[in-house]
């Protein structure tokens, strides 16, 4: 979700631009979210092609109902995430930049700053987290009204960077991905 981290803290992760301090504003759910998505959505299509497996919204912002930070999450599932050759350049063409690269996971972004694209495996447990988050919290009121208020609480907050928000929330993320785990065995949900 940009929320949920693969990476275990022994990996090396690398921050293109290092450690960037950006206050954390959440702001209540806009419906021209998901309008948004459909654009960036096309953007990366016609940059990548049958490349781009899969491009899905993900994040807080998909989520109706939901306060956010006003950055659109992407998931894009490509055949092999470690093959940057295959997708990095065309997304760097399309106008992105890259900032992060870990093991299984790449996130680059607009200049602007609002939107953000995780690229991953198609197939991945990177991918599958991601989906299965968002489903379970668009499933579950009480797990989406309990993650609203821990956002808007932490963002109240002071942080060196968006990273050290993301890590405040990890806890809270767990939980419910367990619970999310519970109904997608019980409904048949599956990525």
């Amino acid at each position: 979700m940009g929320d949920i981290s693969q990476t275990e803290p022994s990996e090396p992760v690398e921050l293109i631009g290092g450690v960037e301090k950006r206050v954390i504003k959440v702001v209540p759910p806009d419906p021209a979210w998901s309008a948004k998505f459909a654009v960036e959505r096309e953007t990366i299509a016609t940059a990548l092609g049958v490349k781009a497996v899969r491009v899905d919204h993900i994040g807080s912002t998909s989520v109706p109902g939901l306060a956010a930070k006003p950055i659109i999450d992407i998931a894009l599932s490509v055949g092999d995430v470690d093959r940057e050759e295959d997708y990095l350049t065309d997304l760097i063409t399309a106008g992105y930049q890259l900032r992060v690269r870990e093991p299984g996971h790449r996130m680059v972004r607009t200049p602007d700053l609002g939107v953000h694209v995780h690229v991953c495996t198609a197939g991945s447990d990177w991918e599958r987290r991601q989906l299965l988050f968002r489903d379970g919290l668009r499933y579950d009121e009480s797990d989406r009204a309990t993650y609203n208020s821990l956002k808007t609480q932490l963002a109240q907050r002071d942080w060196p960077d968006m990273n050290a928000y993301a890590a405040a929330k990890s806890p809270l993320i767990t939980e419910i991905t367990a619970r999310a785990e519970k109904w997608a065995a019980r409904s048949g949900w599956t990525v």
